[in-house]
């Protein structure tokens, strides 16, 4: 087969699937306006989508506390990151492929007929990324705050992504340019582009990310604090959840404590025990009550480890060998002075939040003593607790001058602080490098991706709170960093590059235009000659 040959069976496929036809009629020469809209809807619900995509992978970051949420509302586990993802992926996928079709139907002059059917699907994948960003909006909205930080994180590559499609797409525009006859329509066309292009060149002035920085002025890397231990190798709130937090070398054991009914502080986040233990099935009756309604006797009674087995949280059950998978088995919920011994025989610090049980519990005044008695009666060293919870923090400071005090919110005027715990979202870099330049400590959560380690760290915070320590400890450098001057560089050449090119695309297209139109003209001349001859 000859490459013309080849050429033809390609447009011809192209056409099929455009059309849902097998050949174009010989009457469809000329596009309507009609079919030119559709293809710049397509055009509009492509990107739409591709931003869509962008938003959930930065999202991932935060997706396990949305999988606890709906847990803890519906009752049953499903990794949401899975569904979201494979649904866009899929969405995106169907609507590059129609884009690419229509962009080479415009590339080779061909009609634009859209089949019903790819219409009513272009409006449905619409419809369902529109759903979706509603309800990220009404049950996530702080998700926002995080796409807001991920754009100064990457906006110096989506600038360059950026020039890089719109370059490309100028050669269709241009061939669509020369030879369609609605002038409105083109100069419109070609309005709309000039001003987009315009923008996107002069967008970096507006750029500002942390990570743009000389390279001897880049913070030091910061801390790592294990999440609940390190709950993606092991149940989280478990001993062997803090040995594996150890054994990477991770010096913070971040937690939650609560008090049972009879005075026992102990290990647990949740309000219940459904997610992270097997009650449903030693105390069905009792499944959604409150953990500190439970006798220690009744608690230690429960597994902390099946779950981890059956729901595999994150994904990462492959990393486990055999004898993890019996260690897990074993688990039980610890007691606060569990933790503390072995924090003490390991050196590590623990930085927890302090639950208050339920109204008519025999604690519910006197928890936070008890927590505190509990800490003061074990042999680990005072300057080891990083002191979270605000209540009767002065009193605790009198009792406990050597507790590290920690506080959960932004400074006021009249405050000095040494040590904040925050989350991602509430800190600009330029409180966080307010915050540092004043000596004082900042720790944020919950941090779990490269990309918004990276973030701070080029921000400069002093520790993070995360669930990877694994896969952290091992990044050495932030993902990039970039000195400002060489930034401008790359932003001026890619600007002038990407104009020449726009500019060769539209002279190129505009002589293969004039030699299409001669070849025409000949043809038919030559067709009245022959006409005349006959």
């Amino acid at each position: 087969m000859s490459w013309a040959g080849f050429g033809k069976c390609c447009c011809r496929s192209i056409w099929w699937f455009h059309s849902c036809e097998c050949s174009r009629h010989k009457n469809e020469k000329r596009r309507s306006t009609c079919e030119c809209i559709w293809v710049l809807l397509i055009l509009c619900i492509f990107i739409f989508t591709l931003i869509w995509m962008y938003i959930t992978l930065i999202i991932e970051n935060d997706m396990h506390n949305f999988n606890e949420y709906i847990f803890k509302s519906r009752g049953f586990w499903v990794d949401w990151f899975v569904v979201l993802v494979t649904v866009t992926a899929v969405l995106l996928t169907y609507c590059s492929i129609l884009l690419m079709t229509s962009m080479c139907l415009v590339a080779c002059a061909q009609p634009l007929k859209l089949h019903c059917l790819h219409k009513v699907l272009v409006c449905l994948c619409a419809a369902i990324v529109i759903l979706l960003i509603v309800f990220l909006d009404l049950k996530w909205k702080e998700e926002w705050d995080a796409v807001s930080i991920s754009l100064q994180s990457t906006s110096p590559f989506l600038h360059i992504g950026a020039v890089i499609g719109m370059s490309a797409f100028s050669w269709v525009l241009a061939g669509y340019f020369w030879s369609v006859n609605n002038k409105v329509l083109k100069y419109l066309l070609l309005a709309a582009f000039v001003i987009l292009v315009g923008a996107l060149y002069v967008s970096p002035l507006f750029i500002s990310s942390p990570c743009i920085i000389e390279a001897s002025k880049l913070p030091p890397k910061p801390k790592l604090n294990g999440h609940r231990g390190a709950p993606m190798l092991a149940p989280e709130n478990t001993m062997m959840s803090f040995d594996k937090m150890a054994a990477l070398g991770t010096k913070v054991f971040e937690t939650d404590v609560m008090v049972s009914w009879d005075g026992i502080p102990f290990l647990m986040h949740d309000s219940t025990l459904l997610r992270t233990t097997d009650v449903a099935q030693v105390f069905p009756e009792r499944a959604k009550e409150n953990c500190s309604n439970f006798e220690w006797t009744d608690l230690q009674k429960l597994n902390a480890g099946n779950w981890f087995l059956q729901r595999n949280p994150f994904n990462t059950m492959g990393s486990l060998t055999d004898l993890d998978i019996q260690e897990v088995k074993r688990q039980k919920i610890p007691t606060l002075n569990d933790l503390l011994n072995a924090a003490e025989k390991e050196n590590i610090s623990v930085l927890f939040d302090l639950r208050p049980p339920p109204a008519g519990h025999p604690h519910n005044e006197s928890y936070v003593n008890i927590t505190l008695r509990t800490i003061l009666n074990s042999t680990i060293r005072q300057e080891l607790i990083l002191w979270l919870p605000d209540e009767e923090r002065e009193n605790v400071i009198a009792e406990a001058p050597g507790f590290r005090q920690i506080y959960g919110r932004k400074r006021t005027k009249n405050e000095t602080f040494d040590f904040v715990n925050l989350s991602y979202r509430t800190l600009s870099v330029d409180e966080i490098r307010s915050y540092r330049k004043d000596n004082v400590s900042v720790n944020l959560y919950v941090v779990n991706k490269p990309w918004l380690f990276s973030y701070v760290w080029c921000a400069g915070a002093t520790s993070v709170t995360t669930n990877s320590c694994h896969f952290l400890r091992d990044l050495q450098r932030p993902l990039w960093v970039l000195a400002p001057d060489d930034y401008f560089i790359i932003w001026i050449l890619a600007d002038c590059i990407s104009f020449l090119h726009v500019v060769w695309a539209f002279m190129v297209q505009r002589k293969c235009m004039r030699k299409k139109e001669q070849k025409e003209s000949e043809t038919v001349l030559l067709m009245k000659l022959e006409s005349l001859n006959y």
